[in-house]
């Protein structure tokens, strides 16, 4: 977790935009399209601060970006699963609305472990894949970015990833991929 746009010592906040350049950079060369990232601690700051302070940065990423050449990347901010952590679904998609380049990193595992256990229902997935699309548009649910794997929680959130095997935690896969076909996305899992 190098990469925290809510920091507040200015020279690590710096390094998180060297970080996400570089790793686009790289990802060039390696002819990938997209670079995924968490976007931030919430630290001592209170929420509302961190969220805003995270906005602001991120605004002067997406110039860093177009400034580098880069603009043909894609960056993905990433719901995160600990409750410290910046990475709601909320705040995750507001991020994506501050520039095109930005589409959504939805693990559903960290979206499960944060709310300890949310995503039960096929209706508790698809209320995840409608707020994509209310927040950002159709054509950015049709391309999401993906992380799924199990997770084991507590009450602070994520403990540990766990295989598809665990039938304790979840969340369910066949949900997500009975809505992706529904929605006729063609997102990229991993």
């Amino acid at each position: 977790y190098f990469i925290n746009f809510a920091g507040v010592d200015e020279q690590k906040v710096e390094n998180s935009f060297g970080y996400v350049l570089d790793s686009l950079k790289i990802g060039k060369l390696m002819r990938a399209k997209r670079a995924v990232f968490h976007p931030a601690s919430q630290g001592k700051l209170d929420r509302e601060t961190a969220v805003k302070l995270t906005e602001e940065r991120l605004k002067i990423l997406a110039d860093k970006i177009y400034e580098n050449g880069l603009d043909d990347m894609i960056v993905c901010p990433e719901t995160m699963g600990k409750v410290n952590q910046l990475g709601t679904l909320y705040e995750v998609l507001e991020l994506c609305k501050l520039d095109e380049r930005l589409i959504p990193c939805i693990d559903f595992g960290h979206l499960n472990a944060r709310d300890l256990g949310i995503l039960k229902t096929r209706e508790d997935f698809e209320k995840i894949f409608l707020s994509i699309k209310d927040a950002l548009g159709t054509d950015r649910l049709k391309s999401f970015h993906s992380h799924f794997s199990k997770i084991e929680y507590t009450t602070g959130g994520e403990k540990r990833h766990l295989t598809f095997e665990d039938t304790v935690f979840g969340p369910d896969f066949e949900p997500v991929m009975d809505l992706t076909v529904k929605y006729g996305c063609s997102p990229i899992f991993i």
